[in-house]
Order: C-alpha cells, then structure tokens, then sequence
C-alpha cells in the first residue's frame, strides 16, 4: 500500500490526501509533526532528503516528494490531468504560480499564525508577505471572473493544487469576502462527488518512519 508521510493541517500534504480520496486510492498516512522537527530526523531524511512533507513512499519503495509533482504522478491518466497537450501545460502554468507566488505568502502568512510566530517577524516581513498573497488572489480573482476552474471546463489538479491554501487563507488573515469569484469556486470544489475537508480524519496513522 501507498505510504503518505504528512501533517494533518498541512495545505500542500491536504492536496495528495485529497487526490488520492477522490481517485479512491486505498493508502496508509504517517503523521509527521513538522512543529518537533519530526521531518528533519535520519529515517526521514533518507528517504527525503529535502526533509519536507508530504512525500509518498510507493510500494516498490521508490519515494516522491513536492506535492504539486506528486499530484501530476497520480493524476496521469484521469480527468484530472487534462484532456491535451495544451490543457496539460495550462495546469503546470497555474501550479507553478501556486508554488512561486501563492504558496509562499498565503501558506507562510498561515503558518505564522498557526505557529504563533508573528511577535518574530517584522512588520515589513509581514506586510510583505500580505501584500504578494493578495497580488495572487487578484489573479486568481480575474481568471475565475470569466472561467468556472483554471483550465477547462473541469475540476483539475490545478484546482486542487490552489484551493488547498486558498481554501484556508482566512487562517492567515486574508479577507476572502473580498473575492467573490473565488469564493464561488472554493463552494464549486467542496461540492465535488468524494470530497473531503483539510481535516478529514483518515483513521489512525500508521507507525512512525521505519
């Protein structure tokens, strides 16, 4: 079986969970507490050296980590990868911007929050990250004004790379009421047949990193 290394409230290890629920593909989930360092210790590392969650552990042992690429690993041949070559590219384009500019602003300004780690940083840092966070949802504003997903007329792994953070920014102190288009296509994506929520509970974890 499938072997998920991740952390429950984590937005980019949400993404694979969610994935691999809707493709109904049967896996075992090792929590790893990114706040103790449990990603940083020797049996991790070996099999991530990039010590970062999530990562999956296939069942011939080969291990894939970067959840952007471990979604397009599992979505090659559904729907969700998209129906050509053009809408395959359509879907990097908007998951790199989800990594390159709405990942590192909106996850980390959540983070900050959720770790209580804002008294240490400067308001600068802050007032940075808030100000580029806002940039990203201004675009994806403008795209889901006139387009129902981000690429097609269907539910991709584009969506699913951006709404995990997306979905959460309120966390971090976003003000999504101020996207309206945006907010309609969170409601699309949690109307989605098998769709579960960041918290969904999966059962017990599986035993720590072996």
């Amino acid at each position: 079986m499938i072997r998920l290394y991740d952390y429950l409230e984590s937005g980019n290890a949400y993404k694979v969970r969610l994935l691999l629920h809707l493709l109904e593909i049967p896996f075992e989930r090792v929590e790893l507490d990114i706040l103790k360092r449990e990603t940083r210790t020797p049996e991790f590392l070996a099999k991530n050296p990039n010590g970062r969650i999530p990562a999956v552990e296939l069942e011939d042992g080969r291990v894939l980590f970067e959840s952007n690429a471990i979604l397009s690993y599992f979505a090659e041949d559904t729907p969700y990868a998209g129906a050509d070559r053009w809408q395959r590219a359509l879907i990097l384009q908007w998951m790199f911007f989800e990594q390159y500019s709405h990942e590192p602003n909106i996850a980390t300004l959540r983070f900050w929050h959720f770790a209580k780690l804002l008294a240490d940083k400067s308001p600068q840092e802050i007032a940075a990250k808030r100000t580029w966070g806002e940039a990203a949802l201004a675009v994806m504003e403008q795209h889901l004004a006139r387009a129902p997903w981000f690429v097609g007329e269907r539910f991709t792994i584009a969506d699913i790379a951006l709404f995990a953070y997306t979905h959460v920014a309120g966390e971090g102190g976003f003000e999504l009421a101020r996207y309206p288009a945006v907010q309609r296509w969170i409601a699309r994506v949690e109307a989605q047949p098998c769709f579960v929520p960041i918290t969904h509970d999966f059962g017990v974890p599986a035993s720590p990193v072996p």
